[in-house]
């Protein structure tokens, strides 16, 4: 009994926590958004932030466990 509350609790804290870092990506991006003026450091800034996600992802996942 205890191994199946504990899971859903699990279940239930990494539900909230993913959905505050999406909050957290989208405000981030649109703050972003306003920030870059121009087609060409949209694309490179995007490409970094996205070579970083690449890289970053993985590592957190192996930090946290999932």
């Amino acid at each position: 009994m205890a191994a199946l509350f504990a899971e859903l609790l699990f279940d239930l804290v990494r539900s909230l926590v993913g959905s505050w870092l999406r909050q957290a990506a989208v405000a981030v991006c649109a703050w972003l958004d306003t920030k870059i003026h121009g087609r060409a450091a949209r694309f490179v800034v995007g490409g970094a932030l996205g070579l970083a996600a690449y890289f970053l992802i993985p590592v957190f996942v192996g930090l946290l466990g999932f």
